[in-house]
């Protein structure tokens, strides 16, 4: 461990340590929350994690945490946060992660007294993340934050954690965040987006892919290095691959590749449950 890398670990540790009471760690199975959730076990006895599944959350996700907890010996309650209940967040507003975030917090305050702590970082601060807002209404605590911790710094955190390929993980935002502001979520239009982002991810396992759904389509993302690679015949099986997975589901199936953008699925500007902002996803 380098001395910067050791002198944020000190810092992270500290901030765990000055919470007073038993800690509960919501843990997506993103490197943000599975280092921070590594970091509060090693640091005390009193910790459990939390893992809410839903369709917005890959089954991949819930399996590394799953695995991580058997491999280190943590205290791990999966629940199901109910978001899907919420007709706020099946709305897809602008801070629709208000809604999702919300009945985490909620169902996790139902099952523990304990403080909960998210993975926030100090990069997260950039960006809209309504997030924030309703882990604030729930006095949720955020160790990087208080540690001055970056995403960079987090990753080479997980490195000396010895987290090993993890810490490269890619950043993986709810499935829910493909979808078009304004589109309801539909737990069967999220199963179909996953099975082609995992499929892609098979072919360039280091290369972005997104799959959004948009009013006129579905738009397949990816990094310029990765673009570039899909040949007409791979492009052609993809646009079948999307009808037959879409087709029923959406007033369109259309199929257009594009250059990835951060939160291109979010419509700056439209208004719904008094938001407006940009986020990122």
């Amino acid at each position: 461990m380098d001395e910067t890398t050791a002198l944020a670990a000190g810092r992270l540790d500290g901030a765990i340590r000055s919470i007073e009471r038993g800690i509960a760690v919501a843990v997506s199975g993103g490197i943000d929350s599975l280092t921070l959730a590594t970091a509060a076990h090693a640091a005390r006895d009193d910790v459990e994690m939390f893992h809410a599944v839903s369709a917005a959350v890959p089954g991949d996700a819930t399996a590394r945490v799953e695995r991580l907890a058997a491999e280190r010996g943590w205290r791990l309650r999966v629940v199901a946060a109910g978001e899907f209940d919420d007709a706020d967040y099946v709305a897809n507003p602008t801070n629709r992660c208000f809604f999702c975030k919300t009945n985490l917090y909620g169902t996790i305050g139902r099952h523990t007294a304990a403080q909960m702590v998210s993975g926030a970082n100090t990069d997260d601060l950039g960006e809209y993340r309504p997030g924030l807002d309703a882990a604030r209404d729930r006095s949720v605590r955020h160790p990087y934050l208080e540690a001055g911790i970056d995403k960079r710094t987090v990753r080479a955190l997980a490195r000396s954690f010895g987290l090993g390929d993890l810490s490269e993980l890619p950043a993986a935002p709810c499935l829910s965040s493909r979808v078009e502001t304004g589109i309801a979520i539909r737990p069967e239009v999220l199963r179909a987006i996953h099975a082609v982002e995992r499929d892609l991810a098979g072919d360039f396992p280091r290369g972005t892919v997104r799959c959004r759904v948009r009013a006129a389509g579905v738009v397949i993302e990816l990094d310029p290095a990765t673009l570039d690679a899909l040949d007409p015949g791979r492009r052609a099986a993809l646009a079948t691959d999307v009808e037959r997975r879409f087709g029923a589901l959406l007033p369109s199936a259309a199929l257009t590749f594009s250059a990835y953008r951060n939160g291109s699925a979010f419509l700056q500007g439209f208004s719904a449950s008094g938001a407006g902002k940009g986020h990122s996803h």
